[in-house]
């Protein structure tokens, strides 16, 4: 659950200031957790049948063409565009521990290098053959999320508040503030995406008509969110106080000393993004294979997906390489993608399934996340793509 979208929540902060970013950090936290409820509850909706996939509980929702068409989309949006963002973060990290342990005089190493070192042991991860196989990774991963939230808030705090710190909109003009807030919402959105695996995961978990499989995924989600929140509201809210303004896009960014405990740091990013990688890539994995081999023919087997699932790679690695901007990622995929797979199509496909009272509790707390998750759909990555074009004015592509 904890992504690599908390090292951006300072840098939102910084887009939102401090009364909407707290706002919005809070309604997302409670919007979220209420729809990652929802669709525990509908995995096991039909008695005697499990939806393991997105897709299926879409299906189920719309009709089968329609409810293909409504979550594949949006599923692979998202998990291709995490896949992007972590292969950014990685070599990102990867560069600044170079750059810090590496004292002068010392070869600059260019972030595409980088990224593809990251993207190197991906090309043999990927091989692994189902979720259950990468539990370790996910583990490691799990741990190195908790310790670097820990690192990126207690290090800001012995850093303490820096001098002449503003905590003021940055943009000179108003439009550019305006598009800035917008960026800003698509970070935080982009920091909650569990949704997009989430019954993949429950899937694994035995169920019978005694113990259901919701009763200890919920638990699950309660201990994950707890844990999301203890993560994600210091580092963005103690970053921010700390840095204002000035934070960068990757809080462990505006971070140098002590020089150790950074280097760590930014280790336990890789660790953790090589993880989430995995998680991301598993569901798409499964897509293009089940496609290749019902829709094309393909034989089933090794040959296949060693060259399925290395093409994927390549593919996020280019990608990542040719636009490698961390905030202006994280802004338009967080609007974009994560919007309504996160925040409000769990939301529709409650309404037209469980079909509550009109205008009672459930039908207008819906409707809210709704329109909520809609506003958030349209404008965010408006100021995503804002941000990336303006990076890219300046940026040498391949140099």
């Amino acid at each position: 659950m904890v992504g690599a979208g908390v090292l951006s929540l300072p840098f939102a902060m910084s887009e939102l200031g401090w009364g909407p970013g707290v706002a919005v950090l809070v309604v997302s936290w409670v919007v979220t957790l209420y729809t990652l409820w929802q669709m525990v509850e509908m995995h096991e909706i039909v008695p005697g049948k499990r939806f393991d996939r997105y897709h299926e509980l879409g299906q189920h929702a719309f009709g089968e063409k329609l409810g293909l068409w409504i979550v594949v989309p949006q599923q692979l949006i998202v998990e291709v565009g995490v896949d992007i963002v972590y292969m950014v973060t990685g070599g990102k990290s990867l560069q600044k521990v170079h750059n810090l342990v590496c004292k002068e005089p010392c070869k600059d190493i260019k972030l595409t290098y980088f990224i593809m070192i990251f993207a190197s042991c991906h090309f043999v991860l990927s091989q692994l053959p189902n979720f259950n196989s990468i539990s370790m990774v996910s583990l490691a991963a799990a741990v190195m999320s908790l310790s670097y939230s820990t690192i990126a808030w207690t290090t800001s705090i012995h850093k303490g508040v820096q001098p002449d710190v503003q905590y003021g909109y940055k943009a000179t003009t108003t439009a550019g503030t305006v598009f800035n807030f917008f960026s800003g919402l698509g970070d935080v959105a982009f920091a909650y995406a569990g949704h997009n695996v989430v019954l993949e995961i429950q899937a694994t978990i035995p169920s019978t008509p005694e113990n259901p499989s919701k009763k200890p995924m919920w638990k699950g989600v309660i201990v994950a969110y707890i844990v999301v929140a203890l993560c994600y509201f210091p580092v963005a809210l103690i970053g921010f106080w700390m840095f204002g303004n000035a934070v960068e896009d990757n809080i462990l960014l505006s971070l140098a000393k002590p020089t150790w405990l950074i280097v760590t740091a930014n280790m336990f990013v890789v660790v953790h993004v090589i993880g989430s990688y995995q998680i991301y890539a598993m569901p798409v994995f499964d897509m293009l294979e089940t496609v290749l081999v019902k829709k094309l023919h393909c034989t089933p087997g090794l040959p296949l997906r060693l060259i399925a699932r290395s093409l994927y790679v390549a593919f996020t690695m280019f990608v990542a390489i040719t636009f490698p901007f961390f905030g202006g990622l994280l802004g338009f995929f967080g609007g974009f993608a994560f919007a309504p797979t996160t925040y409000f199509l769990p939301c529709v496909m409650w309404l037209s399934i469980v079909k509550p009272k009109r205008f009672g509790l459930s039908w207008t707390i819906n409707w809210i996340c709704i329109i909520l998750g809609v506003c958030l759909m349209v404008l965010s990555p408006i100021g995503g793509l804002r941000q990336i074009i303006l990076q890219a004015k300046t940026y040498k592509f391949y140099n």
